[in-house]
């Protein structure tokens, strides 16, 4: 079984140290917006997306076409969707 805690804390290391700052404030702020409201098998979707390289991320994110295929579910959608503020 899954440790939920130590799950989350991953991700929110994995979200926040990318590479580069751009990706750090999406990534980092998508993850602080959702990281408490998704469901266990969720939070298995936001790891695996954040296995992803930055670039593509991006890509996908700006609705723009993507050198990788990254699989269609509840968290990628929001991903796609998510319009990043600076706060």
């Amino acid at each position: 079984m899954i440790n939920i805690t130590n799950l989350k804390k991953k991700i929110i290391y994995r979200s926040k140290y990318r590479g580069t700052k751009e990706m750090d404030s999406l990534l980092g702020s998508f993850t602080k917006k959702y990281i408490n409201v998704l469901k266990d098998n969720e939070l298995q979707y936001l790891s695996d997306l954040l296995e992803c390289d930055d670039e593509n991320l991006y890509k996908y994110n700006q609705q723009q076409e993507t050198t990788i295929k990254i699989s269609s579910n509840p968290v990628t959608e929001l991903f796609k969707n998510y319009i990043y503020v600076n706060e």
